[in-house]
């Protein structure tokens, strides 16, 4: 985005205390929660559960806890489980995570002069803290997010 008026379809997913941003072309879809995504008492602190879509059974990956916090289901009927196209080089194998959100995402288009980098200490799923148009988001670190999708192969 070299050109302050270029423009890219984004994202904001929401999380507890907090939102993701990610491009748009990285969500293959958005689906309802469903209360049976529940995950088993020996599941990892990060996995909610498991989901079917389109013949495929995706581990759902609670980003909160994945950051070191709470495994939360939703408690409203907003929550959603949002699917993302994968980006590490075992695609083929595994072509898409989920991941648990706690309200509906919402898209956006930005500019590079709505988006500032903030100087803060990140965790491990997390690239870095941005500030759009004075919202604070974090862009997600998806490879590490995959690898723990990839831990239950």
């Amino acid at each position: 985005m070299s050109d302050n008026n270029q423009t890219l379809a984004c994202v904001m997913i929401p999380m507890i205390g907090r939102q993701l941003l990610l491009p748009n072309v990285s969500l293959a879809e958005v689906v309802d929660y469903s209360p049976d995504i529940n995950s088993s008492a020996d599941a990892p602190a990060w996995l909610a559960g498991h989901l079917e879509w389109r013949g495929l059974r995706l581990p759902v990956i609670s980003y909160d806890a994945a950051s070191g916090g709470q495994l939360a289901q939703p408690n409203n009927r907003r929550g959603r489980v949002v699917i993302l196209n994968s980006i590490v080089e075992e695609h083929r194998e595994q072509p898409f995570i989920a991941l648990m959100t706690q309200g509906i995402p919402s898209q956006n288009r930005i500019n590079q002069s709505q988006i500032q980098r903030l100087d803060s200490p990140t965790g491990v799923a997390d690239l870095m803290e941005v500030e759009v148009d004075g919202e604070r988001a974090w862009i997600p670190n998806l490879e590490y997010l995959e690898s723990l999708a990839q831990q239950l192969r």
